[in-house]
């Protein structure tokens, strides 16, 4: 009998990100965002792109159950590198492509099949953000510092931000939080709702592991199409994520986030 069983992804590809196995047959993925600069995983060209990609392959891999994203070293995400940021603000051709890598993270995991556990610990900021909230299950470190930086930056709070802030902790403290940049820990999320579950940081991984784990043996069609109808929200939500992005990215080629870029690299507050 011939099989038809379509062949792994070869995951060996990325470089921004350590992919291995776990549990029986290998059917939770453990999907690390590597820390190259060896303290926090920064999401520069190469990061962003494979960041969008990982979740259609995570989606065709049959051999894969359940997909667990984490961090590295300090931290869970440190947010875009500055000299990608720069460079967007200077040239329309890599907005263009930078979007469309936007665009595709937030959709490819909303579409991925496969239910995806986030682990966040340290800084939880940017494209790894995106990731980490839009997770079917989001656990997060008490002492995790999770912020939306976008308006700090000097443009507005496109990604993930419009499309799910808001359902999951209201449109009052979404306006609160994301205008202004506040910061909030692990604990004060789950508090709001933002996050699944708040663990103390040692816990962190055994939880998300344990989760995904009982995931991966349970019924995969109930599991993936509970996941599906539930994600029609976000779905629903398409319009109001699209014009946030795009809003986002006509700020790319604006004044304000210059001044947002050179207070960043000079440590000052921005001068808007």
């Amino acid at each position: 009998m011939t099989s038809h069983a379509t062949p792994a992804p070869d995951y060996t590809r990325y470089t921004t990100l350590a992919i291995s196995r776990r549990g029986p047959e290998g059917q939770v993925l453990d999907i690390q965002m590597r820390a190259l600069n060896g303290k926090l995983p920064t999401a520069g060209h190469a990061g962003h792109r494979e960041l969008a990609e990982i979740w259609r392959d995570v989606s065709a891999d049959d051999s894969v159950r359940v997909a667990v994203l984490r961090g590295e070293a300090g931290g869970f995400s440190g947010g875009g590198d500055l000299a990608m940021v720069q460079e967007m603000s200077d040239s329309h051709e890599t907005r263009v492509r930078v979007w469309k890598e936007a665009r595709d993270l937030v959709y490819n995991l909303i579409n991925c099949d496969k239910p995806i556990v986030s682990a966040m610990h340290g800084p939880a900021v940017g494209a790894g953000l995106v990731a980490g909230l839009l997770a079917d299950v989001s656990i997060a470190a008490r002492n995790s510092r999770i912020v939306d930086g976008h308006t700090k930056l000097g443009v507005a709070a496109g990604d993930h931000a419009a499309i799910v802030w808001p359902l999951l902790c209201g449109m009052a403290r979404a306006k609160y939080y994301l205008l202004l940049c506040e910061p909030l820990s692990g604990e004060e999320a789950e508090r709001i709702g933002l996050v699944s579950l708040a663990v103390d940081e040692a816990e962190l991984l055994p939880r998300a592991y344990e989760v995904a784990e009982r995931l991966a043996a349970g019924s995969q069609s109930a599991i993936r199409w509970t996941k599906y109808a539930l994600n029609n929200w976000l779905r629903q939500a398409g319009p109001t994520f699209d014009s946030s992005l795009a809003l986002e990215f006509l700020g790319f080629a604006g004044p304000d986030v210059r001044e947002g870029i050179s207070a960043l690299r000079e440590r000052r507050p921005a001068r808007f």
